[in-house]
């Protein structure tokens, strides 16, 4: 009889937690799965995005270059772990799963963890002074996938949990779909995947958030005034 090779062992607990589905988000958005059914792969230009993942996974991984086609530089995390990627597949991600993903099956009372993770991941926020009013500053929150159907589904699954609807651009073209949330929505959602100062998350893009919303707070002073 030939050798054995070694036995797979589970590395990663499973158990949901608001760090578990942290790291979900990020993998929704920025990872892969091969089709050998164990590499797992998160790529992304932020270190700070991948020892976050590192510290919700409660593994200090490796972290590798990587180049692209056109030679730009990333940083990337590959591990193999039978267990924890039959665990992804069971909650709905699957390889080459860009165009196809839809709904995954995250606990309700982590649904807005994961929304932090794909924020960082894929997400968006940006401010501006409206020139057509006077002193009127905008700001928006957004999400981006290339399946409709996922995006369809955080829609809904933001909708059915904090009552705002937001608005889904991108069906024309049909390449990749933006889920945008204006102003009051946006600072709905903001509350709550950001619900205390210390959850995990990419402080470049939270910082972000809060200098928008230190201006809009000195306009809401002016009004009342």
């Amino acid at each position: 009889m030939g050798k054995r090779g070694p036995k797979p062992k589970k590395i990663i607990n499973e158990e949901w937690s608001a760090n578990l589905a942290y790291a979900i988000g990020l993998l929704t958005t920025d990872g892969c799965l091969s089709n050998d059914g164990l590499l797992i792969d998160l790529t992304s230009k932020d270190k700070e995005q991948l020892l976050n993942f590192s510290k919700c996974i409660g593994i200090d991984f490796h972290i590798g270059i990587k180049y692209n086609g056109n030679g730009d530089k990333s940083l990337r995390i590959q591990f193999k772990n039978r267990f924890f990627y039959d665990f992804l597949l069971s909650i709905g991600l699957t390889p080459r799963k860009s165009l196809i993903i839809g709904k995954l099956l995250i606990p309700d009372e982590y649904f807005f963890d994961f929304l932090r993770g794909c924020f960082d991941g894929d997400g968006c926020f940006y401010s501006y002074w409206d020139p057509r009013w006077k002193s009127s500053h905008m700001f928006y929150l957004e999400f981006t996938s290339a399946s409709f159907n996922h995006i369809d589904w955080i829609q809904k699954s933001i909708q059915k949990f904090v009552g705002v609807n937001g608005h889904v651009s991108g069906r024309k073209k049909k390449t990749f779909f933006q889920l945008k949330y204006a102003k009051k929505e946006a600072l709905v959602v903001i509350k709550k995947i950001y619900y205390n100062n210390k959850v995990v998350c990419l402080s470049r893009k939270k910082l972000k958030i809060e200098k928008a919303l230190k201006i809009e707070e000195k306009q809401q002073e002016k009004y009342i005034k």
